[in-house]
């Protein structure tokens, strides 16, 4: 094998220097050869190196270069040409792969240092994020200490209680030396030291509202750092150590007037109290951000605190008023009552006890009308028959003035006949109006319903009034009555707010009007007319008699058949028009109560003979009894007078056909009597007709009578004719027609 001899050195090789370079290549070329190792670990344990072809191509390189220097070894001696091909193939190699890799790293480095940037940016945002972490930390610690002082504060609704809790709680919270509250006194213009943390009854000390470093407090809702020498501040006693920092806060004194409501004035100027908080001597803590922010927190909730305590405190003397407005109320209403029982059981004896003494005199005297008389005894006796029903009338409207004002007076609804009741108040009032000369006439519409369904008594009562009432106050010309259906278009009367009428197909409204030529009203007295005691027409009234009830008791009737009256007049002299307009049901439609009625036709003049009625008269009272017995004696009866139920009980038999049961009688109970004389008589034809008679008005008597099976019920006084009346009811029904 040829040597080659292809390597001159340019000068002389040192043996010893050979040798270096031998061993430096040696150690290059095993050095060159680990760091592909290192680098293959590296690949495989990196899972998110992006550049994993350029650590291969970057291996190859550092193998090739490591070859090359292994290669060279063999060059320091006698070599082959071999080798030498070799080592030239492995430096052609190894620069190709430099140079790829120089110009790959060319390429990559971009991006290697937009990564370091982004790693920059991120460490940066975690730094960042760190510190509002940190904020966060602090916030919340702030927000549970303010929840916790926030609880304890509210946690009772006493003025007191709340002030001296926020002193405790924020001392304890931030760790302070002392704490005070100054409050404004009653005049405004000074601040008292109300409370602190450390002494337990601080007197005596103030300081002047207007103080600079007071108004600069007061001027921000901010926390504000003072000076510890500052007057409000100088709460430690002195010391050899530095104060700790002061901030102060206002405290807003909130009352009902700072809330305003609409437009409404505010009543009272803002008021403050100033919170000194301090922090412990000698120390080197300082106000944080956040405890300053706790602070405010805390001074806006005491606010609250306090406008809550003021508005129970509020509350609670309302309370107590409103508790004893109501015992004041009860009592009064207890009262009232009391007296409202008190005048109906007076007016209840007295119904009884005038009732009686009236039923004498108005029998007694009818009884007179009836014999042979004079002119002048006849005028007499018709005089004290004319002042008696006056009398009467006066009585019965007391009553039912009294009844209607408590409540206790109900409608007796009917059937009855609409056009004779219009009829037989026109016979009543004729004869009162021809005496002075007057006409009346009556005006009924067609579409007027013959029958209706309604409280008889009360409309004719109404209508007697109205139309007694135009006769009075009438001296020349006359009165007209027209009575006709309301249409629906003219109900609705803009001087009758208080009247909603609601048609149905049940019911209709009745609409009656009365017309006189008298002597009139003034249009802006007419509200007056309705009221108690009040006359009608004052001129007129200096020569008319009358209580002044009439129209009052009308207006009541009248709204509780669910209507209106009123009276118009165009002034004094022109008459007057009174209209009234109530509400009637329809017979076989209407919903309330339907009771048989009887066709009143007219009366007739043939006056009957009772000549053999045997009859009971039972009355305690002695002149009752003698008065009832004369009236039916005149009139031919065979009369039992006694003076007890028992005996009553005891001497009736079959043959007495009548019994008239005076249901008052004390020690008596006058329905039980009712009750056995039924008993004491088996067969339904055999038992006598029994009949009360009371100068008691209310219904519950009625009802009472009713029930235990009489047959109706005459209230005292009782006339000749009226007597009549009765009598021919029961003999020709068994009972009568309508209580007498």
């Amino acid at each position: 094998m040829e040597l080659c001899n292809c390597i001159e050195p340019p000068w002389p090789a040192d043996e010893l220097l050979m040798k270096y370079q031998y061993i430096s290549d040696f150690f290059i070329a095993l050095a060159y050869f680990s760091i592909p190792l290192e680098l293959i670990y590296f690949v495989k344990k990196s899972a998110v190196f992006p550049y994993r072809w350029v650590l291969v191509q970057f291996g190859a390189f550092i193998v090739l270069c490591g070859a090359t220097h292994l290669i060279n070894l063999w060059t320091f001696t006698m070599h082959t040409r071999t080798v030498a091909v070799v080592m030239t193939s492995a430096k052609i190699l190894t620069a190709v792969v430099s140079c790829a890799t120089a110009l790959m790293l060319v390429h990559i480095i971009p991006d290697l240092l937009s990564v370091k940037t982004r790693e920059l940016f991120l460490k940066n945002k975690a730094a960042e994020l760190d510190r509002e972490m940190g904020l966060i930390r602090t916030q919340e610690e702030t927000g549970r200490h303010v929840r916790m002082l926030t609880h304890e504060i509210r946690s009772t609704l006493d003025r007191h209680t709340i002030l001296k809790t926020t002193l405790v709680e924020l001392g304890r919270t931030l760790g302070l030396e002392e704490c005070a509250l100054w409050m404004p006194t009653r005049t405004g213009l000074e601040l008292h030291l109300s409370y602190t943390l450390r002494h337990q009854n601080p007197v005596g000390f103030t300081v002047p509202i207007q103080l600079p470093v007071i108004n600069q407090v007061f001027n921000t809702s901010h926390a504000v750092k003072i000076s510890p020498n500052s007057p409000v501040a100088r709460l430690r006693p002195a010391g050899k150590y530095m104060p700790g920092e002061v901030v102060a806060v206002r405290v807003p004194l909130l009352h009902l007037s700072n809330f305003q409501i609409h437009d409404w004035p505010e009543l009272s100027t803002k008021r403050y109290a100033l919170m000194v908080l301090m922090l412990p001597s000698d120390s080197a803590r300082q106000w944080h951000v956040h405890e300053l922010e706790l602070v405010e927190v805390v001074a806006d909730q005491v606010a609250v605190a306090l406008s809550h305590a003021a508005i129970l405190e509020e509350s609670m003397r309302a309370r107590d008023l409103l508790m004893e407005q109501n015992v004041a109320l009860d009592l009064a209403r207890r009262e009232a009552e009391t007296a409202v029982r008190a005048r109906n059981d007076f007016l209840a004896v007295m119904n009884h006890e005038m009732r009686t003494p009236m039923h004498a005199i108005i029998a007694l005297s009818s009884l007179l009308q009836e014999t042979e008389l004079t002119p002048e005894q006849r005028l007499m006796v018709e005089t004290i028959l004319k002042s008696s029903n006056i009398l009467a009338t006066l009585i019965n409207d007391v009553l039912d003035l009294s009844r209607l004002e408590d409540g206790s007076l109900q409608l007796e609804i009917g059937t009855f006949s609409l056009h004779s009741l219009f009829r037989e108040a026109l016979n009543l009032i004729k004869p009162v109006a021809s005496v002075k000369k007057l006409y009346v006439t009556l005006s009924l519409s067609p579409d007027l319903p013959e029958y209706a369904v309604g409280d008889e008594k009360r409309l004719m009562q109404v209508v007697l009034n109205v139309v007694g009432n135009a006769v009075k106050f009438t001296k020349e010309g006359g009165i007209s009555i027209s009575a006709f259906v309301a249409k629906s278009e003219s109900l609705r009367d803009p001087r009758a707010p208080d009247f909603f009428p609601i048609p149905s197909d049940n019911h209709f409204y009745l609409r009656v009007e009365v017309k006189d030529t008298g002597s009139g009203v003034n249009p802006q007295d007419t509200p007056k007319l309705f009221m108690k005691f009040v006359q009608s027409q004052p001129l007129a009234a200096k020569n008319s008699s009358g209580s002044g009830l009439g129209l009052a008791i009308c207006k009541r009737f009248v709204n509780l058949m669910e209507g209106h009256i009123r009276i118009e007049s165009e002034g004094l002299g022109r008459g007057s028009t009174a209209i009234f307009i109530v509400k009637l049901g329809i017979p076989g439609r209407s919903n309330e109560s339907k009771l048989s009625f009887i066709h009143k036709g007219p009366a007739n003049q043939v006056k009957p003979n009772f000549s053999g009625l045997k009859v009971v008269v039972v009355d305690d009272n002695s002149v009752g009894r003698m008065v009832t017995r004369g009236l039916l004696v005149h009139l031919g009866c065979d009369v039992l007078a006694i003076a007890s139920g028992d005996e009553c009980i005891r001497v009736v038999t079959h043959e007495h056909k009548v019994v008239f049961l005076d249901v008052t009688m004390p020690g008596t109970d006058s329905f039980e009597v009712a009750v056995r004389i039924h008993e004491k008589f088996a067969k339904r034809p055999d038992r006598p007709i029994i009949v009360a008679l009371t100068g008691n008005t209310d219904r519950t008597t009625r009802e009472n009578c009713l029930r235990v099976g009489m047959a109706g019920v005459i209230l005292k006084p009782v006339s000749v004719d009226k007597m009549r009346s009765v009598l021919s009811d029961l003999l020709e029904h068994g009972y009568l027609v309508e209580s007498q």
